[in-house]
């Protein structure tokens, strides 16, 4: 997979939870709505390397839900 795509959506969901940073959601979610059009003819395999991109990089968190898995910005305690 390209890195600089990734790195690109990365950037772009940063900047999502920057403006909203109460924000949770589902990679389908994060996918269609945090990245939207910007994005959105990528496939949602870079959306998900994108988030375990921040993950890693401990700029995200990851909560499962059931059997979901909602991303969203990291707090104190994380």
């Amino acid at each position: 997979m390209n890195d600089e795509l990734i790195e690109h959506v990365a950037a772009y969901i940063a900047r999502y939870l920057e403006h909203n940073p109460a924000a949770a959601d589902t990679v389908e979610g994060v996918h269609a709505f945090w990245i939207g059009a910007q994005c959105a003819q990528e496939s949602i395999d870079v959306t998900q390397a994108a988030l375990e991109y921040l993950l890693e990089r401990g700029a995200i968190a990851n909560v499962p839900i059931g059997n979901r898995v909602l991303w969203r910005a990291t707090r104190d305690r994380d």
